[in-house]
Parts: structure tokens; C-alpha cells; sequence
């Protein structure tokens, strides 16, 4: 175990640039906007603008998720991550980058994803129209993630200040101007320190609770409002915890190349991968439980305004992406992390890690397209790589800038873990 040193911590903290993230999330933004504004130019426009909200859904989970894995650690005073917990933390950088996509779906895109919907609207009951309303719909979207990422971030904002007071001496001129205009009620002593601590104590277990309300809000609206007719109250709760293991399969991808990046790979310990690890299995098999519980209650009750939605998904051409996103969400991680070895060893975390990722993201385009598409089965093509490419590429610029502006390791929380660990 490497020895605890505070100054190294500290150098450790700012020593990224996060190079390869700026430019390559650039340029791929670059290439999928070109190719995404080609595609409302042609025959592609419907599938481009339905393809951006699989992806828009995707890439806000895991940003939400993200931040509420950090505010859980916050809650429950989890101290075996503090040498990892801003690889999480950073994702928030997407929060902007996400109410702007909300504004282009509800605008430009309202069309292609919710047109059919509006057709829809006058067998519904005046309530539920009402409900689904254009108005109303972007209303409570926008106000509930606007007051969402503003908690988000001031928890992010919050966590990170007693390290950028630390690092504010060794930083550049333009970084240094930032760190001392956050810092500047910020002194170092036990009382900030402790008033510091009760505002993220505070911040932290608000943000868990609007986070689920939101989220239930985001995937009833983004998701079940798409086949009007269809409904379940466990959307909600299968969306936001989807979303929150695709945060802990994000966080050991980040964690993999941060830890590299910063060189401090002495640091990431392999009991840190091992109950990370665990998290990730963990959270698998509560995904599986959820989607069974979803599937069971509405196959048993074979009410067809209820199983068509889940037919059309496991049968017929839809089927091969349903049996993906089976193997690859549970079967392939749950064999693969159930060992104590594949949690602690980088390659076998970071394989698994990967496979659940990516089948979280065909999760979120099968619950999407087969409400809204006009093609009979999957299409996967130009127009599809376009919104994947532009929103993702965002995604990892925006992660990118926040790796090379902010301190991506907490001194004061990795000192915390590696006294721990070095005792033990």
C-alpha cells in the first residue's frame, strides 16, 4: 500500500488534462452534428430525431446516475472511495449539455418522437390528455431537472472546494483565478471545514430523493408517454436504477483510465475494484429483479393494453436486441463478477463493466423505438450513428473539460481510504 502523502495527493489531484477526452469527444461531436444535420436534410429526419432521444435518455441517466452514486457515498459515510468517488462526480459536466437536448426535443425533434402520440391524445381521458400535453410535459421535464442538476451540482461544487483550496497554490494563472474566487469563503480552518461538511450532508440526501422523483418523471415521460396506452408504475424505479448501475459500470471505466492518467494507479487498491465490483453484481441482479417484477405482474395479468408493450419487444424482429440486452445487462456480468478475483482484477472489472454498458444503452433504445419507429424491426445505420456520436461525443468533451479545470482526486477523502486500508 503506498504510503499516505498529502502533497503528493495534491499534485496527484490537478496533473490531468484530459487531453484525449477534450479532443476526441470534440471530434466526434464534430462528426455526428455534421452528419446528424445531413440526415433532417434527407429521408433520415424521423429516425435522426428519435435516435438523439434513445441517446439523450442514455446520457442524462448517467450523468443523474453518476452524481447520485457520489451523494449516496455522501449519505452513508462510505469512506473505501475517496480515491475514486470524482471519477463519478464529473459526469455532472453533462448537466447543461442536457437541458439543452430536453429544449431541441421539445422543439425541433417534438414531432418525430411525440407526433404519433398527439394523434392519440383525443381517445384519452381529459386528464391523462391534459397530462401529455405538449405544454405540460416540457413544463415539469424542464423545472424538474433544472432544480435536479442546480442540487447536483452545488453537492459536486461543494465536495470539490476544500481540495481546490489545497490545490489552489500549485495550479496555473487561469485556474488559480477560479479556485480563489470559489475558495474565498473558504479558510481551511475546523469550523469551514465543518460547515463545508454539513452542506453536502444536506445537499446529499436531497439530491437522492429528487433524483428518483425526476427520474420516475423522465422515464414516464420520455418512455411510457411514447404508447400512451401503456402504463406501469415501475417504470420509474426501472429507469433511475438502470441508470444508477450504469453510473458504477461508468465510474470503473473512469476509474481505470483516471487512475492511469493521474498516475496513481498505486492508489487504486485492489479492494477498491473488489467493492466496486460488488456494487456493479450487486445492482445487476436488482435490475434483473425489477424487470421480472415488471414482466411477471404484466404477463400474468394478460391485459392486452399492458402485454402488447412487452410482446413487441421479446418477439418478432425486436427479439435478437431483447436477448442482447438479457445476456449483456444480466447473464454475462452475473457469471462473469461472481468470483472474488474477476471484481479485483482491472481487465476482467473493466470487460464486464463494458458489456453492461452497452447493453444498458440497447435497453434504452428498445424501450424507446418500437413505440415510435415505422420500420418493422431494428435498424442500426448512418442515421442512428449520427445521434450516438454527436450526444456521446458531448458527453465525453464535457467530462473532458471538467478533468482538466477541477481536481479529479480528493486529497482529504484519499487520505481517508488509505489510512484506512494501510491499518488494515
Amino acid at each position: 500500500m503506498a504510503s499516505v502523502d498529502r502533497a503528493h495527493l495534491v499534485t496527484r489531484s490537478v496533473a490531468g488534462t484530459y487531453r484525449p477526452f477534450v479532443r476526441t469527444g470534440f471530434l466526434l461531436s464534430l462528426v455526428g452534428a455534421a452528419l446528424f444535420i445531413v440526415m433532417l436534410l434527407g429521408d433520415g429526419s424521423d429516425r435522426a430525431w428519435q435516435l438523439f432521444h434513445v441517446n439523450w435518455l442514455f446520457f442524462t441517466g448517467l450523468a443523474g446516475g453518476s452524481v447520485a452514486l457520489a451523494a449516496v457515498h455522501k449519505v452513508a459515510n462510505a469512506k473505501w472511495s475517496g480515491v475514486i468517488l470524482r471519477f463519478a462526480e464529473a459526469a455532472s459536466a453533462f448537466f447543461p449539455v442536457s437541458l439543452l437536448g430536453l429544449v431541441l426535443i421539445f422543439t425541433i425533434g417534438y414531432e418525430p418522437i411525440y407526433g404519433h402520440m398527439q394523434e392519440e391524445l383525443h381517445t384519452l381521458s381529459h386528464g391523462k390528455a391534459l397530462w401529455l400535453s405538449h405544454g405540460f410535459m416540457f413544463a415539469r421535464l424542464g423545472i424538474g431537472l433544472s432544480v435536479l442538476f442546480l442540487v447536483g451540482w452545488r453537492l459536486v461544487r461543494a465536495d470539490m472546494i476544500p481540495d481546490m483550496f489545497l490545490a489552489k497554490g500549485i495550479v496555473g494563472d487561469q485556474r488559480k483565478t477560479l479556485y480563489e474566487a470559489w475558495t474565498a469563503s473558504y479558510d481551511g480552518t475546523e469550523g469551514a471545514a465543518r460547515a463545508n461538511w454539513d452542506r453536502v450532508h444536506r445537499l446529499a440526501p436531497l439530491y437522492i430523493v429528487l433524483y428518483a422523483l425526476v427520474f420516475s418523471i423522465v422515464a414516464f415521460d420520455g418512455i411510457m408517454a411514447l404508447q400512451p396506452h401503456w402504463f406501469s408504475n415501475l417504470l420509474g424505479g426501472f429507469y433511475f436504477m438502470g441508470s444508477f448501475l450504469g453510473a458504477h459500470t461508468l465510474l470503473a471505466l473512469m476509474m481505470f483510465y483516471g487512475a492511469k492518467h493521474l498516475s496513481i494507479q498505486d492508489l487504486v487498491s485492489p479492494k477498491q475494484r473488489h467493492d466496486l465490483g460488488k456494487l456493479v453484481f450487486g445492482f445487476t441482479v436488482f435490475w434483473t429483479y425489477l424487470m421480472w417484477s415488471q414482466f411477471l405482474v404484466i404477463w400474468y395479468g394478460n391485459m392486452p393494453e399492458e402485454t402488447g408493450f412487452v410482446f413487441s419487444r421479446l418477439w418478432g424482429p425486436w427479439r435478437p436486441i431483447g436477448t442482447a440486452v438479457f445476456l449483456g445487462m444480466f447473464l454475462i456480468p452475473f457469471a462473469g463478477l461472481l468470483g472474488v478475483a474477476p471484481k479485483r482484477t482491472s481487465m476482467t472489472l473493466g470487460l464486464f463493466a463494458t458489456i453492461s454498458l452497452l447493453a444498458l444503452w440497447l435497453e434504452r433504445y428498445l424501450l424507446v423505438m418500437p413505440s415510435i419507429t415505422s420500420a418493422p424491426g431494428p435498424t442500426f445505420g448512418l442515421v442512428e450513428a449520427s445521434a450516438t456520436l454527436l450526444v456521446g461525443g458531448l458527453f465525453l468533451f464535457c467530462y473532458g473539460l471538467f478533468g482538466r479545470t477541477f481536481p479529479m482526486l480528493s486529497p482529504r477523502l484519499a487520505e481517508i481510504t488509505l489510512t484506512r486500508e494501510a491499518s488494515h
